[in-house]
């Protein structure tokens, strides 16, 4: 069986096209400025070359026949027609409390996410989008909805429930969902096996860093707590967004500048962060090379960064009542040690203790736990892609 995982967004679309048979990437890549001046296609067809294809893509029906194109070309596709496409998984950001699962789309699961948009206004329209560019190339393909807020179902009222009159949740199902969900079930189930460890019986905190960041508390395989909230503006700093404050700020603001909500949730979103702090970039690599040259102020950004998110991993262990092990996954997870190191700098009161050299390494499955350490710290790339074809896979 062939999957194609598809995660749409306003004017972009990544793919990969996933083997089942040994869960084998044979191609993947991403359509970028769609209904844009300057369109194209990066496609990698695995062992070889990335090549770009330059086209005119007005909609999101246009990048998926050019994704199909290139999958079934003779010089650079890995299958012989679009037959051999057998289903297509889609991310699907915001299901509310519709799905608590992944599920085979249908009619009534597209009205139920579009109701879903006002939660994911920048998301779910877009991913809605690529359902309907996929039902018109391949109208016979069956296709199912992989949702990220699905994994923290799982969370309690106590977890989920914002002190605001109760009148709100019962009106507008205004609570806290969660994000990142895809990636925080898989890297917490790989990181159970990693270990040799049955995930029921483990506590696991997993930090999603990157320019979207959170942090999950996973008992027992179940996510009972998470950083991210209504939207994914709440936890974390993150590249451009925020994480928590003091809601009075927007009042504050509003009186001082003159702006208007908009503004300020555009503020909120794409202009705070490492962004804001630093006034450098919103870029991780980029303030990497700027604390090496010795600004001063890069390094603070990286500093409230680390102390945020250690805050949230002790925080979780007392929701849990305890912590096994640590993962850290995404781009910065995954490849910076200094941040990982920082971090757990906080944590030895926990148990926490790495071994420094072990925990150099860049993007590969690591434990890096000092010998002898209570709480083992880990490094697990996420892979949510290969989460969704196994989940369509199942469903299909």
């Amino acid at each position: 069986m062939n999957i194609l995982v598809l995660n749409c967004g306003s004017s972009s679309l990544k793919y990969q096209l996933i083997s089942m048979e040994n869960e084998e990437v044979l191609a993947k890549g991403i359509c970028e400025r769609i209904g844009i001046d300057g369109s194209r296609i990066k496609h990698t067809k695995i062992g070889c070359d990335t090549i770009i294809i330059e086209g005119d893509m007005p909609s999101h029906k246009d990048a998926v026949k050019y994704v199909v194109d290139a999958l079934v070309s003779k010089d650079h596709g890995v299958i012989e027609s679009m037959d051999e496409i057998n289903a297509v998984g889609h991310r699907i950001v915001h299901g509310g409390e519709e799905f608590a699962s992944s599920t085979v789309i249908n009619e009534d699961v597209i009205e139920a996410v579009k109701k879903c948009s006002d939660l994911a206004p920048l998301h779910n329209p877009a991913n809605l989008i690529g359902i309907d560019a996929c039902k018109q190339i391949m109208p016979n393909v069956p296709m199912v909805g992989v949702f990220d807020t699905a994994f923290h179902q799982t969370m309690p009222a106590k977890t989920y429930l914002y002190a605001l009159p109760y009148e709100y949740y019962r009106k507008y199902k205004l609570r806290r969902y969660g994000f990142h969900g895809t990636s925080h079930k898989y890297v917490s189930n790989r990181t159970a096996e990693f270990l040799g460890k049955d995930i029921k019986d483990m506590k696991i905190v997993v930090c999603h860093l990157g320019n979207g960041a959170s942090v999950c508390a996973v008992d027992g395989g179940k996510s009972i707590d998470t950083s991210m909230g209504l939207t994914p503006l709440e936890g974390l700093v993150m590249g451009t967004r925020s994480g928590d404050m003091d809601p009075a700020i927007v009042q504050f603001l509003a009186d001082k500048e003159g702006l208007s909500i908009d503004e300020i949730n555009t503020i909120l979103n794409k202009k705070s962060g490492v962004l804001g702090i630093s006034e450098i970039s919103s870029d991780f690599r980029d303030l990497e090379n700027a604390i090496e040259e010795g600004n001063e102020k890069a390094r603070l950004t990286m500093d409230v960064f680390s102390y945020r998110v250690a805050k949230y991993v002790g925080a979780y262990a007392a929701a849990m009542n305890g912590i096994d092990a640590i993962a850290f996954t995404a781009g910065l997870g995954e490849n910076n040690a200094e941040v990982r190191a920082d971090i757990c700098s906080y944590l030895t009161f926990l148990g926490v203790e790495i071994d420094e050299e072990a925990n150099k390494c860049r993007g590969i499955e690591k434990d890096f736990s000092a010998k002898g350490a209570k709480v083992k710290t880990v490094v697990i790339p996420t892979d949510e892609e290969m989460t969704i074809a196994r989940e369509t896979a199942r469903l299909i």
